[in-house]
This record gives structure tokens, C-alpha cells and sequence, in this order.
């Protein structure tokens, strides 16, 4: 059995969890979210305070096996998400670097010889505060995915840790090369 898979899901008040045509809803006070389901994967509600249970048709096959664990997180990260929206903190690092959101695009200044311009996806949200730049939205998948593409832009470097991080990352720092007398 899928120890992630056979974990039920707790319902919240105020959280709504409905399943159509393998297609599961969760609507919430920060909005809604849709996860599409596989033939093999279905989700029930039950008990009286409202969980929902993941199932698969053949609990020892280990395809589904796999897809029961994924499925029953991506239901969990959308309960938690239409609550509680998901954020991530990236902090520029390095002499100039600079960072400004105007309207919905993130203007990034970061050693090129033009500053760097991407659009805010739909459904996301970008502060700045000093250095920081904070991404937040519902949909927890979005988040990561435009967090890493910021980042991408310019990585941290590992001899003087410049470039764009995570707040909770940890640099590997290198010593330099040096000189040596021969």
C-alpha cells in the first residue's frame, strides 16, 4: 500500500470538495482549483468531519500504486492551498542587483546589459520588499514553477554567492584559486 495514498484528507469549514467526470473541485474562501484524475484513481468523501479518501482500483499494482500517492498530495496541496495561499521568498544577491514589480511583470536587474522583464502567470502574486521578492498564490505547482524560472535567470554562484536564491537555501561556498609560489 502507498503510505501517502491510504493518508485521508481532512476537509476544513469552509472548504467544498466535489467530484465530477474525474475531475475533483475544491472550491475555498481563496478561491477554487481543479485536479484532474486518472481512470484508475477516484476520490470519495466520507465521515462526519468531512475527509476525503483516495482510492485505486488495484492496491498492489505498482503503477497505481504510484499514481495513489501523487494524486491523493495534489488534492491535499489544492485543500490547503484554497485556505491558505502557498508562497516562496527568492533574495537577490550581488552588487546592483535589483528587483521592482510594475503592475504584472517583474523587472529584474541582475548584471546583463538590460534588465530582465517577465509576466506575473495568472492566479500569482509578486511583492517586493528591500531584496526579496515574494511569489504567492493557490495553486502550489504555479508557484514552484515561476519561483524556479526567476531563478533561473541568474543562479547563485558558489565563490562569492552572487545571483538569485531561495531565503532558506544554503550556498555550498568555494575557496578561490590561489597563488601559489613556484
Amino acid at each position: 500500500m502507498s503510505r501517502i495514498g491510504k493518508k485521508t484528507i481532512p476537509l476544513p469549514q469552509g472548504v467544498e470538495l466535489s467530484i465530477n467526470d474525474g475531475v475533483v473541485s475544491v472550491k475555498g474562501p481563496k478561491g477554487s482549483l481543479k485536479v484532474m484524475l486518472p481512470k484508475n484513481v477516484s476520490v470519495v468523501v466520507e465521515g462526519e468531519p468531512a475527509e476525503a479518501v483516495v482510492k485505486v482500483a488495484d492496491q498492489e499494482n505498482m503503477d497505481q500504486k504510484a499514481l495513489w500517492g501523487l494524486f491523493r498530495q495534489l488534492v491535499a496541496n489544492a485543500v490547503d492551498g484554497v485556505q491558505k495561499p502557498f508562497q516562496k521568498s527568492l533574495e537577490f544577491v550581488g552588487v546592483g542587483f535589483k528587483v521592482a514589480v510594475e503592475g504584472k511583470k517583474v523587472k529584474m536587474e541582475v548584471g546583463f546589459s538590460h534588465p530582465v522583464i517577465m509576466e506575473v502567470p495568472e492566479g500569482l502574486e509578486a511583492v517586493v520588499e528591500k531584496q526579496i521578492l515574494t511569489i504567492s498564490g493557490i495553486d502550489k505547482q504555479a508557484v514552484g514553477e515561476f519561483a524556479a524560472r526567476i531563478r533561473r535567470v541568474k543562479p547563485p554562484e558558489p565563490y562569492k554567492g552572487k545571483g538569485i536564491k531561495y531565503t532558506d537555501e544554503v550556498i555550498r561556498r568555494k575557496a578561490g584559486k590561489t597563488a601559489t609560489k613556484s
